[in-house]
This record gives C-alpha cells, structure tokens and sequence, in this order.
C-alpha cells in the first residue's frame, strides 16, 4: 500500500492560509467539492469519494488518531460509477457517516496542501507528505513540521481524527 504523513489542524483563517501556501506552491490551486461517504469498516476506513455523479474514488486506510503527523497507508480504486458503488456498499457494510466538503488543492513538492471548507465543521488546513517505498516516516514527519511552521500553522491547531469523527462527536 502507499504511505503518506499527514496532519490535520483547525484554521481560522482560510484566506490568509491560503495567500501563504499560493506564495509557494509548484502548483494549484485546484478546486473540488467532495461528497465521501464512510461505511463500516473493522480494519481501517472506507470511504467513497463522490466528485460528480461519473467520478469517484474507493479509499482505504489505515491510520491513528493522533494529534501530530501521522503515517497513513491507503489504497485508492477509481469509479465512473459512484452513486450505484455507494448504494452497494451501503447495503453490504452500513454507512458510518458523510462529510462534504469544499476543498483547495496546492502541490509544494511532493507534499499535497489542501484547504477544506467541511459542511457542519468549518475550515481546515491538510498536509500529505508522499513517502517513496521503504523512505522512514522521519523524513516526511520533519517535512510537515517545516510546512506547518511557514504557513503559521501551531501544533495547538491539531486535530487528531478523520472529519466524520467530528462531526459523529458534535451529536
């Protein structure tokens, strides 16, 4: 499976986070809105990924929850069916939640930045730093230390679970 760092953190800001990275970025932005449905999943999360009603992607992953970076492994399955793949799944698995999302892409290197209006929560801030096969999470861990730190992003702003975990919390 493929690996990335990742951090997840709450901004108050969006606009100026988001001058800070363009300043920067090797490309973007980008901008999707995003429908992900969770279902019930004991290994890890599945998550499909609803761009437009013939685009989508199945995610799995696996990853802790924990405030600072962590490592993810996932694998990703494109669909050009995404409204009967969630039908299915929902009758297989259950759902466990949905989040949508408003999302700003920024390549910096190998790092993906992604800015998200989240429905229901508000603005948040991503970094995936892309690890290469057998490359140590220190590498990319040091990486979304020197990112967050140019963008003014503190390690208070952290948020330690996945979107659908927040909002499931608020009720």
């Amino acid at each position: 499976m493929a690996r990335n760092i990742e951090i997840k953190a709450r901004i108050h800001d969006i606009e100026a986070v988001t001058k800070r990275v363009a300043q920067f970025a090797d490309q973007g932005p980008i901008e999707s809105e995003q429908d992900d449905t969770f279902f019930r999943c004991k290994n890890g999360r599945l998550k499909l990924r609803s761009l437009s009603s013939t685009e989508g992607k199945l995610i799995f992953y696996q990853r802790q929850n924990q405030p600072g970076p962590k490592e993810s492994f996932y694998l990703i399955s494109p669909t050009s069916s995404p409204n009967s793949l969630r039908e299915a799944l929902t009758l297989a698995y259950g759902q466990a939640g949905r989040v949508r999302k408003v999302r700003t892409l920024f390549l910096v290197g190998r790092t993906r930045v992604h800015l998200d209006k989240v429905e229901g929560l508000g603005h948040f801030f991503e970094l995936e730093v892309i690890l290469e096969e057998g490359e140590s999470p220190e590498t990319g861990i040091e990486e979304a230390h020197l990112l967050m730190d140019k963008l003014g992003v503190d390690s208070s702003q952290l948020v330690e679970c996945a979107y659908v975990d927040l909002l499931t919390q608020r009720f």
